[in-house]
């Protein structure tokens, strides 16, 4: 029988599934309850991140907003700051691409709820400063992060560390964590087939 993936293509499965194994489960359970507590005391969720991070955290609000209403009947406060295209061109604009985060948290954010940065690096300055101005507000910061963590793992409150430098492995695990928060959140099962 022909071999379907090539040699290269199974590194990348054998990489991922190491990185699975390596994950630290105490960091992704506390994670997890991080945003189960916020959002049962009725705090807001904000996330945010660049590039292909922003997508995720996109995806984390419209998987988490939705299925916690289809499937639990309740309305979970989940907003990403990525979302609005107008808001974040006119504060890189007028202020700069590295406060397009902070500038916003100063409009939405208040004391007790949760902002989730999503980064690869963990150094993007308005990923920072985004992290830097929720601290100032009374927020608590997560942050979800690859390579060796950057800057962001030293001054959040908590995080969940992927530790690969393969931004696409850390791109994979990235998703993963937001349908765990989501089955978490909705207490939805695994469905086996």
């Amino acid at each position: 029988m022909k071999k379907l993936i090539n040699y290269k293509d199974e590194d990348y499965l054998i990489e991922l599934k190491s990185l699975l194994d390596s994950i630290d489960k105490d960091s992704l359970a506390n994670a997890i309850l991080e945003i189960k507590q916020t959002f049962e005391k009725g705090s807001a969720i904000f996330t945010c991140g660049n590039g292909g991070s922003a997508m995720t955290a996109s995806h984390y609000i419209n998987d988490w907003v939705k299925s916690v209403n289809v499937y639990g009947g309740k309305k979970f406060k989940g907003f990403c700051l990525s979302d609005n295209t107008g808001l974040l061109t006119s504060y890189a604009n007028d202020c700069s691409y590295e406060k397009i985060y902070s500038e916003v948290c100063k409009s939405y954010l208040s004391k007790e709820d949760l902002l989730i940065v999503v980064s690869g690096s963990g150094n993007s300055p308005n990923i920072i400063n985004a992290i830097n101005e929720a601290k100032t507000i009374g927020a608590k910061t997560l942050a979800i992060l690859g390579y060796d963590g950057g800057q962001a793992i030293k001054i959040v409150d908590k995080s969940l560390h992927v530790p690969s430098f393969d931004m696409q492995i850390c791109e994979d695990f990235f998703m993963i964590f937001g349908h765990m928060v989501m089955k978490s959140l909705t207490n939805c099962k695994i469905v086996k087939s």
